[in-house]
């Protein structure tokens, strides 16, 4: 069974063929013959309601991305004749124009090309399952920075990013999902110089039913900060979420700014903050990594959350991101309802992109 395929029956619930029914059965009896276990033998658990849910999600917030980049590789299937040359090159601006990068799209192509010829891959299915397989491993094979719940207090998020990346939404969106899983959340608007950036965020605030502490205009956001870190400790919440300002204009300032952030969380808070998160809209492409870039030389960014994702055909910003700057996804943006963040799962993902793709 190709990897496509695997994949494809993680996430619906065919039936298994008596072939896979026999093969269980046989690998059970062994367990149990051999007495190596003292308890029952475990059963693979079927995918949850929930994960079904999102990624029914997955697959209509990435429809763009999926017919764009589906129709792309079935019309290099029409011409295939072999991974030659022109074959990984027209193969390389397909991944290009799903906004991979260069960089990123180079190693996807090169081990393609290295697998294709290891495992005598002479049809384009055979490939396709190769290309897929690898975009998994390349984002499976970054180590990243775990994130740990409080336990003596509030734990802290801090939320970064440019203006207009959805980021004061995306609080809000973190806030009402965090309540769902039965936890006591508040936020802090800290994003103090931006024009209604307050305001919105305590309108989301009042609709979702979490406090909000709220700053004047052009406050110190660091004293706003420390003001929504005593509120959090004082009502015994398990989570403050903190909107900070979004300015690239002057990195110094921007760099000074969250630092003094930082010193003030953690003298209220001690240890905290536990996750810095970068919002990043998806389809200003490219121009994302560099933002990152900003931001992760003035911060230390712990995951990437990606807006808008169901309004660009270019979701190979995920693996750019990822491979460029070694930042997990943490939450993709799939529609505007407040239910549509999600979090992010690379099967899910690669599940949701890959449509039709070997019909």
């Amino acid at each position: 069974m190709g990897f496509l395929d695997k994949l494809k029956k993680k996430f619906t619930a065919e039936e298994p063929t008596e072939t896979e029914v026999i093969e269980a059965e046989a690998e059970i009896e062994q367990v149990v013959e051999s007495q190596t276990l003292m308890q029952e033998a475990p059963v693979a658990p079927e995918l949850e309601q929930s994960d079904r849910s999102d990624a029914n999600r997955y697959l209509s917030g990435l429809s763009k991305t999926k017919t764009s980049f589906t129709q792309k590789l079935k019309n290099l299937a029409r011409g295939f004749k072999g991974v030659d040359a022109d074959f990984l090159e027209e193969l390389m601006i397909v991944l290009l124009e799903a906004d991979l990068g260069i960089d990123t799209a180079e190693k996807l192509i090169k081990q393609v090309e290295k697998r294709s010829e290891k495992e005598k891959a002479t049809s384009m299915q055979e490939v396709t399952d190769i290309l897929f397989e690898e975009m998994q491993i390349l984002y499976n094979s970054f180590t990243d920075v775990p994130f740990v719940k409080n336990e003596d207090g509030p734990t802290v998020i801090l939320m970064v990013g440019v203006n207009g990346s959805g980021k004061t939404t995306t609080t809000a969106k973190l806030a009402n999902m965090f309540k769902a899983d039965g936890k006591s959340v508040m936020v802090t608007a800290a994003d103090t110089f931006r024009a209604g950036a307050v305001d919105q965020l305590k309108r989301w605030a009042d609709r979702i039913g979490v406090d909000c502490v709220e700053g004047k205009a052009q406050a110190d956001p660091a004293s706003v900060i420390v003001d929504g870190a005593r509120f959090a400790k004082e009502h015994h919440n398990d989570i403050m979420i903190a909107d900070t300002a979004g300015r690239l204009q002057n990195k110094v300032n921007l760099m000074n700014e969250l630092k003094k952030i930082h010193k003030v969380i953690d003298k209220e808070i001690p240890g905290q903050p536990a996750a810095v998160w970068l919002v990043i809209d998806a389809t200003t492409g490219q121009n994302g990594i560099s933002q990152a870039k900003e931001f992760m030389a003035a911060t230390n960014v712990t995951g990437v959350i990606l807006t808008k994702l169901d309004g660009s055909a270019k979701g190979g910003i995920v693996l750019a991101i990822r491979n460029m700057l070694g930042l997990p996804v943490k939450y993709v943006g799939l529609g505007e309802g407040v239910d549509d963040l999600r979090p992010f799962d690379i099967d899910t993902f690669l599940y949701g992109i890959m449509g039709d793709i070997n019909a």
